[in-house]
């Protein structure tokens, strides 16, 4: 059966050109493979012929093979498309390195493995900021044997992706030499399908794509025929769901590129056949669950460990058309709220009737308590208090947003001109529209922290807002000065004196000077060879300054200086050679030639820069990003509040107010929830997360009373401090939240004082047998640099104390600032300061930790007295089990550890730890005592109290010394065994030490062993009340103590 049509039109009108694709960005990384250091040989000839392979995103890539080199330098760049810039971070990139068994002796099967690299994407930096680092090898299993270093620079940049060309243009194909009438007939947009036998014919209309491709065209008609099925044979697989047809494609006039492109094979052929695979039934369009996502039911949702709050949200944006107004503001009201917003602004060329606020309000709600009440917001003229209008809304109607709705479009409403009571100036319309959009939600939802809240001084709302900061990136700035040439030196200096040349560095507020120079005999020069060792922060503004000194006489003298910008100094990441640089010096008469000076400058990367006293540290990764491991879990922490806070400030009346609010510092990030007024019980309900790298780290959290709210401009008032808690990490068990009070301590003065309680919520989500997180036990506390060039603990304090001031300074100038005695507080700046209290503090945690060793001695001597007579009897058996099998010592040494430790699992800490105030020493610490920890340095206090204290520090001092003597007189007698600085004793000794040995040759050594053991543990009636002659012995040995002065 044939179907005829009409022809369509040769003449077709021109196709509309597509839009130009607008270029999208393409994120590539760049692995620069430079060079490895002390490659195993793994050829058979005592070298290899390594080369890289890098794997990045299913991208694979090499480099060239070094021919038999153990130090190899490759320089190659290799590149790679991330194919999601959104989760760079968590991509991994593998590098390998191996010998080429090309080259290697032997008949080799495989390319021998030297070691790996893996480097995750949180550790790539942007161009520009990248760095050569070596990377250590690592295995790839337990047995492999591997070592060296591969150095690496990585980066990665965004470039726009180049337009495409536009396809030619292509002729269209000849039009066919003639149609048949039965062609020509078939209707448009149908399909006969033939299939045989049996025959029938249906029609169908063509597929939605190609009728938009061709639109005013005919589409052309496509017969279908299915052959009949033939039989599998015998030994086919299993048949799919195929099946053949021949498809008679007649040649089209014109048609776009694309289709014409697909069509240009069947052009000229009047059939094909086609493979045609049948999918199941319904297979296309059943529902099919999305990977990775889970049970939404399973997620953890946001704020979860918090109470909702409930609040109401207006968001003012604009107004229009209104009355002849000059600076016009807003009442919001309702039954237990009433706020004013800021005066409206206009625009540049905008009329003075279309104000402007841009401004959002969070107004504490209780649904059930105003279910019935209504919200009025009017427009008023701030100069004559005149009502331009208002709007109206009932509270039952206004609707809830949750937080993953996206946010609530702002509507235009018509101004009504009743007044806000009902009543009014009698005119019910008025000029004008004001959009604004009003809904319901809790402190989770995004306009939250920069919303006006209801309890918040007007004038003072942005320093009671909630805010995150960030520390400031910190440097270790190392100078090592090695000389000075060409110095002016004054002439006429005295015979025999040496000129004392210093080197004077200064940063910022940081300043250190070398030591006296070296004066060279062969040359007017002079060395030094030392290191000064500054903390600078990012941005790298700051000038370094550095001055040549001539202190030989009373008054210094300045020979010259150079002045270095920080950002012209070189980067480094490990302890690789930085090259030495000749700097003119400055300040000579009228800009002459006075001298150089020789610096070797880095800044250093691979340092953790310590602005936290080490036992309370909560981050301990270089400063350098490419030398971040990943993180190993989520630290979620919810500020619920605040219980029976005291009184910190008086009002009007004598009445006490506390406008608290409450920071919590882990890592470089510092959270400040916002400020609760006038409140002795504040809730905050906030949360916050941070990413754990290092489970070895402790939380902060303090408590502070807001005084800077109330200060006036160019008026500093500290805010003044409540309390905090620490919680360490590692004692959070994984993925259990603690919900606990912990009390608010503070030690003032006058003693230790309770502020109150403060009410957190702690999780630590965390695979709790994560390798990485086991892992985590094993690796070094601090960053590598740390163990290769270490820095002196007197070096150490004062870069920390440099450190501090940096942070201090970084975070006073946010806003809401964090001002330095809250930055000081958190970060225990006083930790090092001297104190009687921490003295005994320190004093008995010792004791205590030398307790189990009094115990096992004091069972001993139960043991040996025959106090537990059956105890005594099982302690003889199984010392003799021991003595007769010596192999089990060792493994019942463990097995005893290990019950121990089953044992104390029992009394395992339920709740994390706070403030001890026991193991402090605060409950009775003496008056004196607590003013002599406050005391500032230098003394602010009188003679008399500063000559007390020094008298009762050298009594101190007087115990410390007798204690240290008598521990050299034990260490002297051990020495004057064998010195023969008592003859007598020491043949004593030596002869007792022969008999020994040759008893012991001759009996054998369980025997000796079995005697010995009955002999200690012996019964009290076979005992002498009087010491053993072996400590009389020690004892009469002779020290050092008489040949003291």
């Amino acid at each position: 059966m044939t179907n005829s049509t009409a022809q369509p039109d040769q003449h077709q009108p021109p196709q509309p050109e597509q839009p130009p694709r607008p270029p999208q960005v393409i994120r590539k990384l760049i692995v620069e493979v430079v060079e490895a250091r002390d490659l195993l040989p793994k050829d058979g000839q005592g070298s290899s012929s390594p080369y890289v392979v890098v794997d990045f995103d299913g991208q694979k890539k090499r480099t060239s093979t070094v021919h038999k080199n153990l130090n190899p330098s490759w320089n190659e760049t290799l590149e790679f498309v991330v194919s999601d810039p959104s989760t760079m971070e968590y991509e991994e990139l593998e590098i390998e390195v191996y010998n080429d068994k090309k080259l290697s002796s032997g008949n080799a099967r495989k390319n021998h493995f030297l070691g790996r690299v893996k480097i995750y994407g949180s550790q790539f930096s942007k161009r520009g900021e990248e760095g050569i680092i070596y990377f250590a090898l690592e295995k790839k299993s337990v047995f492999s044997w591997i070592r060296g270093e591969l150095g690496l620079k990585i980066y990665y940049y965004d470039e726009l992706e180049a337009p495409p060309e536009p396809p030619p243009q292509e002729e269209p194909p000849p039009p066919a030499p003639a149609q048949t009438a039965e062609e020509g007939n078939k209707p448009p947009g149908v399909a006969v399908i033939e299939e045989l036998p049996p025959m029938r014919i249906l029609e169908v209309p063509l597929p939605t794509e190609i009728a938009m491709e061709v639109k005013d065209q005919f589409p052309p008609v496509v017969t279908i025929e299915e052959s009949p099925p033939q039989p599998p044979p015998a030994n086919a697989a299993p048949p799919e769901h195929v099946r053949y047809v021949e498809v008679h494609v007649p040649p089209v006039m014109e048609c776009p590129p694309e289709v014409r492109r697909m069509q240009a094979a069947a052009v000229g052929r009047c059939s094909e056949r086609v493979k045609v695979v049948r999918r199941p039934v319904n297979g296309d369009y059943s529902p099919r669950g999305i990977p990775g996502t889970g049970d939404a039911s399973e997620r953890i949702p946001a704020y979860d460990l918090v109470e909702p709050m409930q609040y109401l949200f207006i968001r003012i944006v604009k107004a229009r058309n209104l009355a002849p107004t000059e600076s016009p503001y807003l009442k919001i009201q309702t039954s237990s709220h009433s706020v004013k917003s800021r005066l409206g602004s206009t625009r540049p060329g905008e009329p003075p009737s279309n104000p402007e606020w841009n401004q959002v309000f969070a107004l504490c709600h209780n649904r059930a308590e105003h279910s019935r009440s209504t919200l009025q917001i009017s427009v008023w003229d701030s100069s004559s208090e005149r009502f331009l209008g208002g709007v109206c809304f009932d509270l039952s109607d206004v609707p809830v947003r949750d937080p993953p709705d996206s946010p609530l479009a702002p509507q235009w409403y018509h101004l009504d001109g009743s007044g806000p009571g009902g009543g009014g100036d009698g005119q019910d319309s008025v000029p004008g529209d004001i959009q604004l959009s009003v809904w319901i939600g809790t402190q989770a939802d995004h306009a939250f922290p920069e919303a006006w809240s209801s309890d918040a001084p007007p004038n003072h709302v942005a320093h009671t807002r909630s805010k995150v900061y960030q520390s400031p990136k910190l440097w270790y700035l190392r100078i090592t000065v090695i000389q000075a040439q060409d110095l002016h030196i004054a002439p006429n200096l005295p015979p025999l004196t040496v000129p004392e040349i210093r080197i004077k560095a200064q940063l910022g507020l940081q300043s250190v000077r070398t030591r006296r120079g070296s004066m060279s005999h062969h040359a007017p020069a002079f060395h030094w060879n030392e290191d000064l060792i500054f903390v600078a922060g990012e941005p790298l503004e700051d000038n370094l300054i550095i001055l040549v000194e001539d202190r030989t006489g009373r008054d210094p003298e300045i020979l010259g200086y150079v002045r270095i910008p920080l950002v012209s100094v070189e980067q480094r990441f490990d302890e690789r050679h930085v090259a030495a640089k000749w700097s003119g010096l400055e300040g000579g008469p009228n800009g002459a030639y006075c001298g150089r000076v020789q610096l070797r400058m880095c800044l250093e990367g691979g340092y953790h820069v310590l602005d936290e006293a080490a036992h309370v540290c909560s981050d301990f990764r270089p400063t350098a990003k490419q030398l971040w491991k990943p993180a190993i879990g989520i630290l979620e922490l919810g500020i619920l509040g605040a219980r029976g806070l005291l009184p910190m400030k008086s009002k009007g009346g004598g009445k006490g107010s506390t406008d608290a609010y409450c920071v919590a510092k882990y890592g470089k990030k510092w959270v400040r929830t916002r400020t609760v007024t006038d409140n002795f019980d504040p809730r905050w309900n906030e949360q916050y997360t941070w990413q754990v790298y290092d489970p070895c780290t402790v939380l902060t959290i303090g408590v502070f009373d807001n005084w800077r709210m109330f200060a006036d401009a160019g008026e500093e008032k500290p805010d003044y401090r409540i309390g905090k808690v620490r919680i360490r990490i590692s004692t959070l068990q994984s993925n259990k939240v603690y919900t606990n009070s912990y009390p608010l301590m503070v030690l003032l003065r006058t003693g230790l004082k309770k502020m109150g309680e403060v009410e957190v919520a702690v999780r630590f989500a965390c695979p709790s047998l994560l390798p990485d997180t086991c892992a985590a036990y094993g690796q070094p506390l601090l960053p590598r640099m740390h163990y290769l060039r270490p820095l002196a603990i007197a070096q150490q304090e004062a870069l920390r104390a440099a450190a501090t001031k940096l942070v201090a300074s970084w975070l006073g100038r946010s806003e809401p600032p964090l001002g330095p005695e809250v930055v000081r507080y958190m970060l225990d700046a006083d930790s090092h300061t001297w104190s009687i209290r921490k003295s005994k503090a320190n004093w008995f945690r010792i004791v205590a930790v030398l307790a189990w060793a009094v115990g096992l001695a004091k069972w001993l001597d139960d043991i040996k007295r025959w106090r537990n007579p059956v105890t005594t009897v099982l302690v003889h058996i199984l010392y003799l089990v021991l003595v007769w099998y010596p192999d089990l010592i060792v493994p019942t040494g463990f097995l005893y550890v290990f019950l121990i430790g089953v044992w104390y699992y029992r009394f395992r800490p339920k709740v994390p730890a706070g403030m001890d105030i026991r193991l402090s020493q605060a409950e009775s610490v003496d008056p004196d005592e607590l003013d002599e920890e406050f005391d500032t340095i230098p003394s602010s206090r009188p003679a008399e109290i500063i000559r007390m204290r020094y008298d009762r520090l050298r009594l101190l001092a007087a115990r410390v010394q007798t204690v240290l003597g008598d521990f050299a007189t034990q260490g002297e007698r051990v020495q004057a065994l064998v010195s023969w600085r008592d003859p007598r004793a020491t043949k004593i000794f030596i002869g007792v030490c022969l008999t020994i040995a040759v008893v012991l040759y001759i009996v054998p050594p369980k025997m000796v062993a079995v005697a010995l053991g009955f002999y200690f543990l012996r019964h009290p009636m076979f005992r002498d009340p009087m010491p053993p002659a072996s400590l009389n012995f020690f004892r009469r040995l002779p020290s050092l103590s008489d040949r003291l002065l």
